[in-house]
């Protein structure tokens, strides 16, 4: 029961009994002043019945006293007392109408009547005495008439009295019971009063409102302090402090709801703000290695507890490469056939071992470990792809945010396809097109930084001419030049290898600079790679054509010569070379040293 209809109900109690110890209290009063007008009643018919008594006693008495002494004194108290018996009838005349019963009432009557008797015998007797009849008044005043008439009178007031007291004593005691009960009535009810009062106090305010409301001021304060973990005790009733434990329990739900979506709506902002610097980071790149380092670094961050790897696709876009992963995946595979992966065929997300609810990629094993394969595009073409597959039971690859998921792909392909650009728009700014190698662009910005290099390093370079290539064109055509520079070009730079770098001078000409190198390992390399020319058989149209031979002209710096001079010292070793009939090497500081001992020998 609600709390306001128990107040409602305890006051409307509370007011009627109070309403009801009021009237009891006011009959009680009333009771009272009957029981007290009962007593006057009783005191005043008592008195006057006693005084009738007296009064006929002492009028009898100063009768008898006068006619036995003659003394004037007594006859004066006999006319006093007749004076008085007049007023005891006008006594009696007002009991006559004071409204006593009648039976009182006749008693009265008969006193009236035997009072004006014994009067008549008493005049009589004085009478006589102041006749001279002394003998008769005494007679008459001592005699038997005298003595019956007084008895009789005595008699009656003695039953008035009697009756009048009966009766008032009842009316007395009657009042007094009424009174006593209609105070015991009030009492009982301002006992109740008092009892429903400290009821309400003690039930509805101590129990049901100030300890409920001491239990949740405790509770209030904490979710005040957002201090939401606190629990709210269920309390099933069905008045205003269960309505205010169930508006505390709400808010206590909405804090926490609040403090969820705050905490995910601070992970969102995390995780874009994540994105956001994966993307700048992406946009710095110089190489896919970098690119891959960032991938690996972000990605985990990005999306806590899940492993995974980036796939690069080859040139051809048959086969994925891994380049890097992250947090160890083991259920995929380093490198699969592109036709291997459901992702990469639909163009879309595609999630493994899902409830097998949906066909696993082929590139996984079968352990049944979820896995997710976002394909990588740019302008509609695949370029990559990134796997996710799950490390904790917290983290779901496949519940990871889509949008997050198409954002961070889309940026990463469209991120590789920049720099797989990027390095084709370098290949065609700095390389050959036709064999490859450095053009001659990147030979004079390479001879350039050389020449700013202050260090005391040693260059060697290399010119490398192709012999009778004229002829080549001549007999065969272009088109078995063009093979025949391609041929040697590969030939000289896995000769080479890290040792140096190798450039189209122009024509049939190449250029091999390395760094670091002695005079005569230089020599011996140039030498190799003459061998290794003139020794590799060249077939065009399925037919050996050759043997193919090269000239070489090697120079060094800077102890032979600056580097400003490097090119032509060494185009002026490969002219002798091949002034000398092809198919040599010819160093320029070996001919500078001959020189300089023929100048000697002059």
């Amino acid at each position: 029961m609600r709390i306001t209809t128990i107040t409602n109900w305890a006051y409307g109690i509370t007011v009627v009994l109070t309403v009801l110890s009021a009237v009891a209290f006011i009959l009680s009063a009333r009771s009272a002043v009957q029981e007290r007008q009962a007593v006057e009643q009783h005191l005043l018919l008592n008195s006057m019945g006693e005084e009738l008594a007296l009064g006929a006693e002492e009028t009898t008495d100063e009768a008898r006293l006068y006619v036995m002494r003659g003394e004037e004194r007594h006859l004066d108290a006999f006319t006093v007392d007749e004076g008085e018996e007049r007023r005891r009838d006008t006594a009696i005349n007002n009991l006559r109408g004071i409204g006593i019963p009648d039976a009182e009432l006749q008693v009265v009557e008969d006193v009236a009547v035997n009072a004006q008797a014994l009067d008549k015998v008493e005049e009589a007797a004085v009478a006589a005495y102041t006749g001279g009849n002394q003998a008769g008044a005494r007679d008459a005043l001592f005699g038997p008439e005298h003595e019956r008439v007084q008895t009789t009178l005595l008699n009656s007031v003695s039953q008035f009295r009697a009756l009048a007291t009966a009766r008032t004593e009842a009316a007395v005691r009657s009042a007094q019971a009424r009174s006593d009960l209609w105070a015991d009535v009030a009492k009982v009810m301002l006992a109740l009063t008092a009892a429903i009062f400290l009821g309400v106090l003690y039930f509805i305010l101590r129990r049901r409102v100030a300890l409920p409301l001491v239990r949740m001021t405790g509770i209030v304060n904490r979710l005040a302090k957002q201090d939401y973990a606190v629990e709210v005790p269920t309390d099933r009733r069905r008045d205003e402090i269960g309505e205010m434990n169930d508006a505390i329990q709400i808010f206590r739900e909405n804090g926490l709801e609040r403090n969820r979506l705050d905490a995910e709506r601070k992970r969102d902002l995390e995780t874009k703000d994540l994105i956001l610097q994966m993307m700048h980071r992406l946009q710095a790149c110089y190489a896919q290695g970098e690119l891959a380092e960032v991938v690996a670094l972000f990605v985990p961050q990005i999306f806590p507890g899940i492993a995974g790897c980036l796939y690069t696709m080859n040139e051809s876009r048959t086969a994925l490469t891994e380049v890097s992963r992250w947090l160890d995946p083991t259920h995929t595979e380093p490198s699969f056939a592109a036709s291997a992966c459901w992702g990469l065929r639909r163009g879309r997300p595609h999630v493994s071992h899902v409830a097998n609810n949906d066909i696993p990629c082929q590139h996984l094993d079968d352990s049944g470990v979820p896995g997710l394969c976002v394909p990588l595009t740019a302008l509609g073409e695949a370029i990559g792809l990134l796997y996710f597959e799950d490390r904790s039971k917290d983290a779901t690859a496949a519940d990871a945010p889509r949008l997050y998921l198409e954002l961070i792909a889309e940026n990463i392909g469209l991120a590789i396809a920049n720099l797989q650009l990027r390095d084709r728009l370098i290949n065609l700014a700095v390389r050959d097109a036709l064999t490859g190698l450095l053009n001659r662009r990147s030979l004079d910005e390479t001879l350039n930084n050389l020449h700013r290099d202050q260090s005391a390093r040693t260059v060697i370079c290399m010119m490398i001419d192709i012999d009778h290539f004229k002829r080549f064109n001549d007999e065969f055509g272009h088109d078995a030049g063009d093979e025949v520079l391609r041929h040697v070009g590969q030939i000289v730079a896995d000769t080479v290898g890290e040792a140096g770098t190798v450039y189209r001078f122009g024509g049939e000409e190449l250029t091999v600079i390395a760094t670091d190198m002695a005079d005569e390992a230089g020599f011996a390399l140039a030498e190799k790679l003459r061998m290794r020319v003139f020794a590799t058989p060249f077939s065009y149209r399925a037919r050996i054509v050759g043997p193919l031979s090269v000239s070489v002209g090697i120079a060094s710096s800077p102890v032979s010569g600056p580097t400003t001079t490097l090119i032509n010292r060494a185009d002026g070793a490969l002219l002798k070379a091949k002034l000398n009939g092809r198919n040599r090497t010819v160093a320029a500081f070996a001919l500078e040293a001959e020189e300089e001992a023929k100048m000697g020998q002059a």
